[in-house]
Parts: structure tokens; C-alpha cells; sequence
């Protein structure tokens, strides 16, 4: 189970909380943990709601499958386009940023190279297996959260010394008069994508040993990724409740690291913040994999049969793993700008409609409504985590919402090819196989075969 809460930790990057630290700031007036704070309530619900689904669906695929098998096949395939959409340009933005990371220390260098090497990199680790990708994450996972801790105690040192607010114990970075709650939640609509690793973590269904592992895995990863986030901003916010002398707002780590701890803290919290994009990586480009896998496992023809292959020594999707290698290389080109602002709009319609699927199956389809208890977990709390989704959905970025439409649109009219203008019906097929950290080969269809 560590394992993939470790996949998940890594997903979320616990580093961003400092690069994003200055944006989310300024956009809810110095309260950055309490923003963090709202982002992880809403969390809860929806992680709740994908615990419950995963252990009545084992099967890779998260939301894709859940609204597939509960509500209709041709809502899963949108679902799933929506949030494949986000998969697949998490890696890539890793890469955009490294890619970043090299210009600023290597400006004359062609930064083409880095993006093929560190893609070639980490692709061939996930055509590994999942066993070698959560060890090397495990370890970029841990030297994360131990900087993070350093961080901590340098900021605390910082402010018995008079810096910022002076104590710790002050409630001004959760509350002060200034406070604005909509701008918060513009802030939470940030900084709740930090949180993403925990619904990919569902992709790990199947190649978990118990039915419990992955529904506490997700409430154990969103927790634990929650806490570090608050911490981390709330010693931040109190050593820096404005943003007066930074020379960039954009990404404030490095000097938020060299005012707490000098210059070679500077060093080595970037080096960390290197290691977060690496772990991040290895999380996202493995999720996708499965994922990509899935929606090919239950289509068909060449291209599907093509995507769902598994290799029978790593068991792992071995061409879903290089196609999305190939996408990332778009890093070469796009900006971050670009990138990250396509991402927002997928992971709200997933959240959204696997609250609905909690709804629909128990309340509706087994109803289960008649106790107080049956009301409160099949009634109230998805309809709270759909909810608070819809608030989130409300403060995206405009461009984000633009070229999400772009691409749901791209996605209708490959499903009406797909079934023949609606005539044909999406098929969805849970099978057994399994994509395993070690055992038996999985069986799988050959290429020739049908």
C-alpha cells in the first residue's frame, strides 16, 4: 500500500506548494494555507466518493470506468477523453519545466536535448514496472519531505529572530481582515490541482492485493499531501505575509529558500524541487499508461489492440507508456503557460461525475437510502462533493474552460465515429487481467488474434 501512496505523494509533488506559493498569495491576500485548507475539504469528498467506487470497480480506469459501468458507455468515453487530457499533459509540463530549469542554468545550450534525454529517461523506468518506479519515486518522495522539514525549522528560526510575523503562532495566515472568500476559492481553484495524485492513484486497482489497499491508499495520500501543503504554507505565510522584496512572483521557491537558509540551501532546496519534477514524472507518465491501456483494453480494432498491449516480462502497457513519451516531447515546443492551462478542465468533470456515480449506484440503482446512515454516505456527501467540484468549476481560468470545449468537442465527434452517429454502442468489458508489481504473465490477445 505505501507503495502507491507514495506514487500518489509524488503525483501531488509536495514542492509545488513553495513555487506557486507567490501567484496563490497574491490572489487570496496572504491566506495561502487557508486556500490550501478549502481545496483539501473539497478533496475529502470526492475521495471518499472514489474509495467507495474502487472497491465496487477494481479495475484500472478510475472515473472512465465508474461512469462507464454506472451511468452510460458513452459518458465514460467523454469522461475519460476529458481526464485524458490532463494525464497527458502532466508529464509534459514536468518536462516544460525542467526544460525551464536548464535554459536558466544552460542558456546558450539547446534545450531540445535535455527534453529528449530526461523524456527518454523516464519513459524506459515506467516500461520497467511499477515495483521499480514506486522505489525510485519512494526515494524522491522522502528526500522531498525531509527538505521540506528543514525548510520548516529554518523558517521557524527565522521568525524567532524577528522575521515576517515573528511567531508561528499567529492566526493571520488563516484569517485577517482582508480576507476575501471568493478570491479564496480562486486561490483553492489553484492550488486543489496540487491534489490530483490522489484520484490517479485509483489507476492501481489492479495491481493491488486487497480489495482495501488503493480506498486507503487515496485517503491516506490526500492526507498526508494536505498536511504537508498547510504546514508548509503556514510557516511560508507567517515568514512572508507579503511579497515585498521578491524579484519574481512567478516561482518563489528559490528566494524563498535563500532568505530562510542562504545559498546553499538555495542550491540544495532546488535540487529537491528537480527531484519533486522527477517523482511527479514517474507518477503521472505511469497513470496515464494504465489509463491510455484501459480505454484501448475495452475498444477495438489495430490502434486499440496496439495501445492495450502488455509486456510479458514487466507487465506493464508497454505502448501506452512510449505514446505518451512521444507527447511529451511537445514540451520541445510548448510553453508552460500554454500547457498548465489545459490541464484544470478534465480533473473537475472526473470529480464531478464520480461523486454522481456514488449517487446513482447506491442511492438509485441498489437503493440504499432508507436509514440515516444510508441518506448521509450515498445521498449528502456526493451530492456535497459535486457541490463544491461546481464552486471550483466556477473560478477556472476562461482559457482553461476555451480549450477544455476544444477538446470535449474532439472528443463527441470521435465517439459519434466510434458508434456510428450513437447507433452502435460504446461496449465496456471488465476483464481479469492485471498489471501486476510481480507474478504470473497477464494474459492478454495477441495482435493476430480475435
Amino acid at each position: 500500500m505505501w507503495a502507491i501512496v507514495g506514487l500518489g505523494l509524488g503525483y501531488m509533488t509536495p514542492m509545488t506548494v513553495f513555487d506557486t506559493f507567490g501567484l496563490v498569495s497574491e490572489a487570496t491576500n496572504s491566506v495561502v494555507p487557508l486556500a490550501y485548507l478549502v481545496a483539501l475539504v473539497a478533496m475529502v469528498f470526492t475521495a471518499i466518493s472514489y474509495g467507495r467506487m474502487t472497491r465496487v470497480y477494481p479495475s484500472a480506469g478510475s472515473a472512465f470506468t465508474y461512469t462507464s459501468e454506472v451511468i452510460h458507455p458513452n459518458a465514460g468515453f467523454l469522461v475519460g477523453w476529458s481526464s485524458l487530457l490532463d494525464y497527458l499533459l502532466l508529464p509534459m509540463v514536468n518536462a516544460v519545466i525542467g526544460r525551464i530549469y536548464f535554459e536558466s542554468f544552460f542558456p546558450d545550450a539547446p534545450s531540445w536535448v535535455f527534453v529528449v534525454v530526461y523524456v527518454g529517461v523516464i519513459t524506459a523506468f515506467n516500461l520497467w514496472s511499477i515495483k521499480g518506479t514506486s522505489r525510485v519515486n519512494g526515494i524522491l518522495v522522502v528526500f522531498q519531505t525531509v527538505l521540506i522539514g528543514v525548510f520548516i525549522v529554518l523558517a521557524w528560526l527565522s521568525l524567532r529572530h524577528g522575521m515576517g510575523a515573528g511567531t508561528a503562532l499567529t492566526l493571520d495566515p488563516l484569517y485577517h481582515a482582508g480576507v476575501d472568500m471568493s478570491a479564496v476559492i480562486t486561490g483553492a481553484t489553484v492550488v486543489c490541482f496540487s491534489f490530483i495524485g490522489f484520484d490517479a492513484i485509483t489507476m492501481y486497482s489492479e495491481e493491488a492485493k486487497t480489495p482495501n489497499t488503493v480506498p486507503k491508499a487515496i485517503v491516506l495520500a490526500l492526507l498526508i499531501g494536505g498536511a504537508i501543503f498547510f504546514v508548509a504554507a503556514w510557516f511560508s505565510q507567517a515568514v512572508f505575509p507579503n511579497l515585498d522584496g521578491f524579484e519574481v512572483t512567478d516561482d518563489t521557491l528559490p528566494e524563498m529558500a535563500l532568505k530562510v537558509g542562504g545559498q546553499f540551501f538555495k542550491i540544495l532546496f532546488t535540487s529537491a524541487a528537480l527531484a519533486a519534477m522527477v517523482a511527479s514524472s514517474l507518477s503521472s507518465h505511469a497513470s496515464v499508461s494504465r489509463m491510455v491501456y484501459v480505454m484501448a483494453r475495452n475498444g477495438k480494432g489495430r490502434i486499440a489492440k496496439y495501445l492495450a498491449y502488455i509486456h510479458p516480462t514487466f507487465l506493464t502497457p508497454a505502448h501506452a507508456v512510449v505514446i505518451v513519451g512521444v507527447v511529451s516531447l511537445l514540451a520541445i515546443k510548448f510553453t508552460l503557460e500554454f500547457a498548465s492551462a489545459m490541464i484544470n478542465f478534465g480533473a473537475l468533470i472526473a470529480f464531478t461525475f464520480v461523486n454522481l456515480t456514488v449517487l446513482v449506484y447506491f442511492a438509485i440503482r441498489l437503493k440504499q437510502r432508507r436509514t440515516p446512515k444510508e441518506i448521509l454516505i450515498n445521498i449528502v456527501l456526493p451530492v456535497i462533493g459535486m457541490c463544491m467540484t461546481l464552486v471550483l468549476w466556477s473560478k477556472l481560468h476562461i482559457q482553461a474552460l476555451e480549450y477544455g470545449a476544444i477538446w470535449f468537442t474532439i472528443g463527441v465527434i470521435l465517439l459519434v465515429y466510434l458508434t456510428r452517429g450513437f447507433r452502435q454502442p460504446m461496449t465496456m468489458r471488465i476483464e481479469e487481467e492485471t498489471l501486476a508489481e510481480e507474478g504470473t504473465p497477464v494474459p492478454h490477445v495477441k495482435h493476430g488474434d480475435e
